[in-house]
C-alpha cells in the first residue's frame, strides 16, 4: 500500500482530518435515501441532529467554518464563510466532504511554513465561546467528524431497531 503524506505538522493534521472524513464516508456510503433522510431523533431541540442528512449538512458546513475562523485570524482579506446546501443523497454528502477537505487544504496551504510557536501564539475565540489556536482548531475539526460519525452509527442502530418509517416532506 502506497500512501502519500502531507508535510509538516499542518500536513499531519490534514491527513488525519481526511482520514476521519473517509471513515465517515464509509459509514454512510451504502445507506438508502430513506435511512439518510429519516427523522431519527424526535426529542432533540438541535435541528442539526434530527437525521443523518442534517448531521452531514452540519458537519460539512462546520468544516468550512473552521477554515473561515483560521483565515480570519490571520487577516486573510478574502476570508468568506462558505455555506453548502444539504446533500440530498449519501453520495452527495460524501462528495461534499471531499470538497470541504479540498477547500481546507487549498485555503490553508500558505500556512505550511508556520512554526509551532507561530501556530500556538495565534489564539482566537470561536462563536461557541472557546479559545483555540490554529492547531487546536484543526484538532477540534477532526474530533467533530469522529463524534458525528459515532452519532450516525448510533442513529443507524436506532433506525433498524425501531424500523422507523422514511421521512416525508
Amino acid at each position: 500500500m502506497k500512501k502519500t503524506f502531507r508535510k509538516d505538522q499542518l500536513g499531519a493534521l490534514l491527513d488525519e482530518y481526511e482520514r476521519a472524513c473517509d471513515d465517515l464516508k464509509r459509514t454512510i456510503a451504502d445507506i438508502s435515501i430513506e435511512e439518510f433522510t429519516a427523522i431519527i431523533d424526535k426529542e432533540t431541540e438541535d435541528p442539526d441532529c434530527v437525521s443523518i442528512q442534517t448531521i452531514m449538512s452540519h458537519t460539512v458546513n462546520a468544516g468550512y467554518g473552521y477554515v473561515f475562523y483560521i483565515r480570519k485570524k490571520f487577516d486573510d482579506p478574502n476570508a468568506v464563510r462558505e455555506r453548502r446546501d444539504p446533500a440530498k443523497t449519501p453520495a452527495e454528502a460524501c462528495d461534499e466532504l471531499d470538497k470541504m477537505i479540498a477547500y481546507t487544504e487549498k485555503n490553508l496551504s500558505n500556512k505550511y511554513s508556520l512554526t509551532f510557536e507561530e501556530i500556538i501564539k495565534n489564539e482566537f475565540k470561536v462563536p461557541w465561546g472557546q479559545c483555540y489556536d490554529f492547531e487546536q482548531m484543526l484538532e477540534h475539526a477532526i474530533v467533530h467528524i469522529l463524534r458525528h460519525r459515532r452519532q450516525i452509527e448510533r442513529f443507524l442502530i436506532k433506525y433498524y431497531s425501531l424500523n422507523i418509517a422514511p421521512h416525508k416532506e
